[in-house]
């Protein structure tokens, strides 16, 4: 059975928006999943984390010097006896006398008679002859006295157990891994990943590296999609390529549905023979349309056991812009992150545009903020959107803007 689009199904680009939203809202809604901390970076936090122990952990040293009693420091020079040296490793440091202090290093336990360290580079060690040690500590280079606790790190100075260490929906980038790993936490709970399955369509297709024949062409579209599925949060859970075979189409999608929450096509849902997807999705009950936009208007939606697809046009700009416009930003909602950049510019350039059809023109920003097209509207252009940096968004009623012009501008 062949399904072709008619007149009828030519939607707005907001009603397709509404439409894809609509498909995915359940298949998007994925919960969430604890993770080593060693694979959470880029995740987000579904509930605030909270700290199980004090950090410090112990009552430790700021500074390589000395630890010593405030109540012995005496004027601009004091002089100590030194009785011995605390490192940072496992210990339990004897008690510090009157009249005495112990050489000590960054992060080393402070003995519970000493409140002040002294850093290093404000003494000098004088050595007797029979090997004991006297320390002398100046005055301190900033000038004033040297308060009580100088460079003492105490116990729970920085948080306290119970208390919170990230809060919910927070993005984990190393500074967050570090808090969590030194207190101790092993593993976090945050959102799970959408997992999308990536399926590019036609005979013409071969891999990048291959040798081309006459009338193949470099598959980009798989390794866009994936780039793009995995910068939108989510996890590409497959990956494959299928000829303009129906039935192999259906086995193939027999055998990647049951481990991805959405498939996404491209290729093969025009109008004209051999529309793969097209002739699968349409016996289902699919909707294989147009959609009112310059490029990317072969669109199509589908579900297959259960798992819904999301069908877009092959050419490898239609495809990008495509996914941009209706399936990243609901990518990114359900993984918690934050939405791509959008608002308004000036144009630095006249544009036209085509009647009934919102264009997507491929543009860079200017240092003055101002944006300007990069290439022309040929789906097939991919140097100019690899050249651009944000997507030119003119309505479906305006032909022509003037220099100067206020548009919207996605930042890509």
């Amino acid at each position: 059975m062949t399904t072709t689009p008619s007149p009828a199904s030519r939607k707005t680009v907001d009603e397709h928006v509404v439409d894809v939203a609509a498909l995915l809202a359940d298949a998007l809604d994925t919960g969430s999943e604890s993770v080593p901390i060693d694979d959470a970076a880029g995740r987000v936090t579904v509930s605030a984390v909270r700290s199980p122990v004090d950090l410090p952990l112990f009552r430790n040293s700021q500074m390589d010097g000395f630890a010593v009693r405030s109540a012995d420091l005496t004027g601009d020079e004091t002089r100590l006896r030194v009785v011995g040296e605390i490192a940072a490793r496992p210990i339990e440091p004897a008690a510090l006398d009157v009249g005495t202090s112990v050489r000590i290093m960054t992060g080393a336990v402070v003995p519970p008679q000493a409140d002040i360290i002294v850093p290093v580079e404000e003494t000098d060690v004088e050595t007797a002859a029979d090997g004991t040690e006297t320390v002398v500590l100046h005055a301190p280079r900033s000038g004033g006295e040297r308060p009580v606790g100088l460079f003492v790190r105490e116990r729970g100075s920085d948080v306290h157990a119970g208390d919170e260490l990230l809060p919910a929906g927070l993005r984990l980038a190393s500074r967050h891994l570090a808090v969590l790993a030194a207190a101790g936490i092993t593993t976090v709970e945050v959102r799970r990943r959408p997992r999308v399955a990536i399926v590019t369509t036609g005979a013409e297709l071969v891999e990048p590296g291959e040798t081309p024949t006459l009338g193949q062409t470099f598959d980009s579209n798989g390794t866009a999609l994936a780039a793009a599925v995995t910068a939108a949060g989510a996890e590409v859970a497959a990956r494959v390529r299928v000829e303009d075979d129906a039935a192999a189409l259906r086995t193939l999608l027999d055998r990647i549905h049951g481990d991805a929450d959405v498939v996404l096509t491209s290729g093969g849902i025009s109008m004209g023979n051999h529309e793969v997807v097209r002739d699968t999705l349409g016996p289902l009950g699919g909707w294989i349309g147009s959609v009112a936009m310059q490029p990317g208007g072969p669109q199509a939606l589908g579900v297959y056991e259960g798992v819904p697809i999301i069908a877009f046009p092959g050419n490898p700009v239609s495809t990008q812009l495509s996914f941009e416009v209706f399936v990243a930003p609901l990518l990114r909602r359900s993984a918690g992150l934050p939405q791509a950049v959008r608002g308004p510019a000036a144009l630095a350039v006249d544009v036209r545009s085509v009647p009934a059809k919102r264009q997507f023109l491929r543009g860079r920003r200017l240092d003055d903020g101002r944006v300007e097209p990069v290439a022309g509207p040929g789906s097939h252009l991919v140097a100019g959107l690899a050249a651009s940096d944000v997507l030119i968004v003119v309505p479906e009623d305006v032909l022509e803007l003037p220099a100067g012009a206020t548009v919207e501008a996605w930042t890509l």
